[in-house]
């Protein structure tokens, strides 16, 4: 997909912003959603998305960022003191050719510990139910 193609209101996350598809839910405010990423690369690996259609960093209106880099941030913090973290890795991809799968705007956010690495996305397979429910529940907490 192009940086400038269309927004598609199909995508998964658009469907989970409508209560369309379920997801664990970490935080959300008027501008955005958090929850967990199934197929994560590590404990706690949090999606957080805006609410509004953008595809791309790109593509996010200008009066828009700002207030959803302050809650990406807010979720980084609660994420960060849930796992206890030595560090976080915060990424973000542009278009299919950035490394984009999934055409609505989201930054990752994986607590990091030193010495550990990270899985490749999926490449552990989806995660456990009981430990995406208990990592769910840290991370709320640390709000």
């Amino acid at each position: 997909m192009h940086l400038s193609s269309a927004y598609d209101p199909q995508n998964i996350f658009a469907k989970i912003l409508r209560g369309e598809m379920p997801c664990l839910k970490v935080y959300e405010d008027a501008v955005c959603l958090a929850f967990l990423d199934i197929f994560p690369q590590g404990p706690g690996h949090t999606l957080v998305i805006p609410k509004v259609a953008a595809t791309n960093l790109l593509t996010l209106p200008a009066d828009a960022l700002g207030p959803y880099m302050v809650s990406v941030q807010k979720v980084a913090k609660a994420v960060q003191k849930a796992f206890e973290a030595d560090g976080l890795t915060v990424f973000q991809f542009n278009g299919a050719a950035g490394g984009q799968t999934v055409f609505h705007l989201h930054f990752h956010i994986i607590p990091r510990q030193e010495g550990v690495g990270l899985k490749g996305h999926g490449q552990a397979g989806k995660a456990s139910e009981e430990d995406l429910i208990a990592q769910q529940a840290a991370i709320i907490a640390a709000f």
